[in-house]
């Protein structure tokens, strides 16, 4: 199994656990496993991942629905907390804010039962994920949220590889600059399957599983 490290920030409860290896994931080979179960499970945690990211949304932007994907809830929630609380001046103090999650249907198209679905109707709706690196959940989701009705606001991520998707902008606290020589490859592209190396592990938002 790979060794873990851990990139610090000023924030002690806000960190990212990294190992550098070969893996495998659903649409790309990548060189280091980006672990963020405990962001996403440990409230503490979680809180301090919504302290930060909140930033970006605070002052200037209406939301109404937190979508959740690779099972950001309690960080959502965090975020929803945030928003609507009353320490400060924003668009969300005293509001409502449905946090909600998709589920899916055969190649990872996102539905929502009718019971869900007003909670998207004309709704602003944030975007929020544990990583988004070739981007193609994140783009389903917005794709969801548009087929649905609702109005996407942003995407906002523990670690990201783009600035950008589908021209909404991934707000994320940690990037590849962070990791200094990140890469990911196309499945038939990847450099370390050229040289013979064996995948490590097959990781998704679940987690990792050692081959």
């Amino acid at each position: 199994m790979a060794k873990e490290m851990k990139i610090r920030t000023k924030n002690p409860n806000v960190f990212l656990r990294v190992k550098k290896g070969h893996f495998a994931t659903m649409h790309s080979h990548i060189n280091y496993y980006i672990d963020v179960t405990t962001q996403k499970m440990r409230l503490s945690e979680a809180r301090a991942v919504a302290e930060e990211l909140v930033n970006y949304y605070e002052m200037n932007t209406i939301v109404d629905t937190i979508l959740c994907i690779d099972g950001m809830e309690v960080v959502g929630t965090c975020i929803a907390e945030e928003l609507t609380a009353d320490r400060y001046v924003n668009m969300n103090a005293h509001q409502t804010i449905y946090i909600i999650s998709p589920e899916y249907i055969s190649g990872g198209q996102m539905m929502f039962r009718d019971n869900l679905v007003p909670m998207l109707v004309n709704k602003h709706v944030l975007v929020v994920a544990a990583s988004v690196t070739t981007g193609k959940s994140a783009l389903a989701a917005l794709d969801a949220v548009n087929y649905y009705g609702g109005q996407v606001v942003g995407v906002a991520a523990i670690f990201a590889t783009v600035d950008e998707c589908d021209h909404h902008p991934v707000y994320s606290i940690f990037n590849p600059n962070d990791l200094g020589d990140y890469e990911s490859f196309k499945p038939h592209q990847c450099p370390i399957c050229k040289k013979g190396e064996k995948i490590e592990a097959l990781v998704n938002s679940f987690g990792y599983s050692a081959l």
